[in-house]
């Protein structure tokens, strides 16, 4: 009876955890191929983006004035949304795996303390205190202007750039001192040849910074010049230095940026080649060898990548988008991670099925032609592959289907006579 008596309450606990999980797919896109949390997030995208366009376009004195009503009742639905999305990621910060093993209040309260949680949290809460004080909502535009970096949750691209920073923050530092250096430097030398000649613009070291600011940065507002000759080879010492100054963090930037850029391109791509079953069994070696194999494709909605009926020659890896295979009697969807046609690497079959892209898709290619070259090249390979792709034998047997349905690739047809 004591047993039964718990029942409902586990039965509700277990419900409540269900809903928390799945909103916690939906907001963190959790779930591969999720179109509601594809949903919400283009919808949060597109209401921050509005936010930054109003917040810029109440500036304006006459669209103030004039539109005052709607801009206020935007404010209002921003607020309701932004709050409640708070609200729900600090529901759901349990479900995070960064925060397994610790209890729900110790997770939120860790979440709490995440840059993203407090940028959520000055999207909605300065302006819910500006309306309890009566405070303008012009005068906390800036606020409204930092909602724009809530796009960085969004965007891997910002997010490998604020990677970047991290990872090169010791080496701009030093540029920044050497920045430093060469403003004092300048600024010095500037009071020192033209202080007595341009009193009230060169009077001073600190006076004398904003021309050496201005130089070393290559903007030169022409507001402050050097009119002797020592000032002037000053000033073009200055220049040339500048030039070097500011070209070193740009560059370090630059080639730090491309660096993690290709890394989490090669991560994703070495994962997909990793799943593949034929390759399964395949060393680190082996599967860095058909990385380099591989050639990118970008497919347009609608593009016919394969036909039904043309001998297979290559396999494709579906880096992003969807592809779908459209059988005699069944279609067939694919997502991103997955990939089809890896038998005709070995058997030149002919295709049972057309693949047509449904959306922009990004497809990696993997020729016949040039996995037998690795294979020349790394006899130890070919023994894997054909071991592998022998029914039934070794520990991960080659199964036609893959992601995909059992005929994907049927048998060629018999020669005449035969």
């Amino acid at each position: 009876m004591a047993a039964r008596r718990h029942e409902p309450g586990g039965s509700t606990a277990s419900l409540w955890r269900a809903r928390r999980r799945r909103c916690y797919e939906i907001l963190e896109r959790d779930a591969a191929h999720d179109r509601t949390a594809h949903r919400v997030e283009i919808g949060l995208i597109v209401l921050v983006v509005l936010n930054v366009v109003v917040a810029v376009l109440e500036t304006v004195p006459s669209l103030y004035l004039r539109d005052y009503r709607a801009f206020l009742g935007f404010e209002r639905l921003s607020l309701l949304v932004f709050a409640l999305e708070y609200a729900l990621r600090l529901w759901v910060a349990p479900e995070n795996p960064r925060y397994r093993g610790l209890s729900p209040l110790r997770a939120r309260l860790r979440y709490a303390r995440t840059a993203v949680a407090i940028v959520d949290l000055i999207a909605w809460l300065p302006f819910v205190l500006s309306a309890a004080f009566g405070v303008n909502l012009v005068t906390l535009a800036i606020f409204r202007l930092l909602r724009f970096i809530k796009l960085v949750r969004y965007s891997p691209g910002m997010q490998s750039l604020l990677e970047v920073l991290h990872r090169e923050s010791q080496a701009l530092m030093a540029c920044f001192w050497l920045l430093s250096a060469a403003v004092l430097v300048a600024a010095s030398a500037m009071y020192v040849a033209e202080g007595h000649v341009q009193p009230e613009h060169l009077g001073s070291i600190p006076a004398a910074m904003w021309w050496a600011m201005a130089t070393v940065t290559t903007v030169g507002y022409g507001d402050v010049y050097p009119v002797t000759v020592a000032g002037r080879i000053i000033a073009s010492l200055t220049m040339v230095t500048g030039i070097v100054m500011i070209a070193l963090p740009v560059g370090i930037i630059a080639t730090s940026f491309v660096d993690v850029i290709k890394r989490r391109d090669f991560v994703i791509t070495w994962g997909m080649v990793a799943r593949v079953p034929l390759f399964a069994d395949l060393d680190a070696s082996g599967i860095g060898e058909i990385h380099k194999m591989l050639s990118a494709h970008t497919a347009q909605p609608g593009e016919v990548i394969a036909r039904r009926g043309e001998v297979a020659r290559s396999m494709y890896f579906i880096a992003s988008g969807e592809v779908e295979l459209e059988f005699a009697d069944s279609v067939h969807v694919l997502g991103e991670g997955q990939f089809f046609g890896e038998m005709a690497l070995l058997h030149q079959t002919h295709r049972a099925a057309t693949a047509r892209a449904r959306m922009r898709s990004m497809l990696l290619i993997l020729e016949a032609e040039s996995l037998a070259e690795v294979i020349r090249r790394h006899p130890e390979i070919g023994k894997r592959i054909r071991a592998m792709a022998k029914d039934g034998e070794g520990p991960h047997p080659v199964r036609r289907s893959a992601d995909i349905a059992n005929d994907e690739l049927a048998e060629p047809p018999a020669p005449e006579g035969a």
